[in-house]
């Protein structure tokens, strides 16, 4: 389900909050349309954090810790790969409206980024925003292998860690269906809203200057 924005209406980070606490977000048709639209989808995507699944290659490559991961040290690199044209993707809904709305958003200490480095080299990453105890997971972009699903997995487990109890990833890709994500009903979606806003979750569980280790992710997962 989609409704229109009216742009005859400032579209404000506050006003971004009460839809986001609403259960509704904004999305843009591409880079190059400056409109934007409000998206309710009937079936809501998310990942139970009680459930998150990682695949055992994959909590080899953590354990590793081949890649060195950040928290918001850079938003405007990451959402400029998660803007960025992909494989996957030959276009991105992240126009310049979404850019500052995020932005201001992440000044204002609610959006957040998990940064993935291969030396000093910023590979990998996801942005998304913190409400109360749930977080709303917006995009993510790799330019090495397994680089956005190390982000994945330290995001997973700085919101356990934290006590968050939402991981709302809007749509269920198969990229998140491996880790566990599911659909649910927009009236259950909105009770378990109602439920992690209801308490505050902990981003800063782990200090943001702080590098965590891949066994420490796993432990906490």
């Amino acid at each position: 389900m989609t409704r229109s924005a009216d742009d005859t209406i400032t579209i404000t980070p506050e006003i971004l909050l009460k839809a986001y606490a609403a259960g509704i977000f904004p999305m843009a048709e591409d880079a190059d349309d400056p409109s934007l639209f409000w998206v309710e989808p009937r079936e809501r995507g998310i990942i139970p954090l009680d459930a998150f699944h990682v695949p055992k290659r994959l909590t080899r490559t953590i354990r590793s810790d081949e890649f060195e991961v950040r928290v918001d040290r850079d938003f405007d690199a990451v959402i400029a790969g998660c803007a960025a044209p992909a494989a996957d993707r030959e276009k991105t809904w992240i126009n310049r409206r979404i850019r500052d709305l995020y932005g201001q958003l992440y000044d204002a200490g609610f959006c957040h980024t998990v940064e993935v480095y291969r030396d000093n080299r910023l590979v990998g990453g996801l942005y998304g925003v913190r409400l109360n105890g749930a977080f709303f997971g917006e995009s993510m972009f790799h330019t090495e292998r397994d680089a956005s699903k190390v982000a994945l997995v330290h995001l997973v487990a700085r919101l356990k860690r934290g006590g968050f109890t939402l991981l709302d990833t809007q749509f269920v890709t198969s990229h998140l269906a491996q880790f566990g994500a599911i659909e649910i009903p927009r009236r259950a979606y909105k009770q378990m809203l109602r439920t992690a806003l209801e308490h505050d979750g902990d981003w800063y569980a782990w200090p943001k200057g702080r590098t965590v280790s891949g066994e420490e992710a796993l432990a906490a997962l």
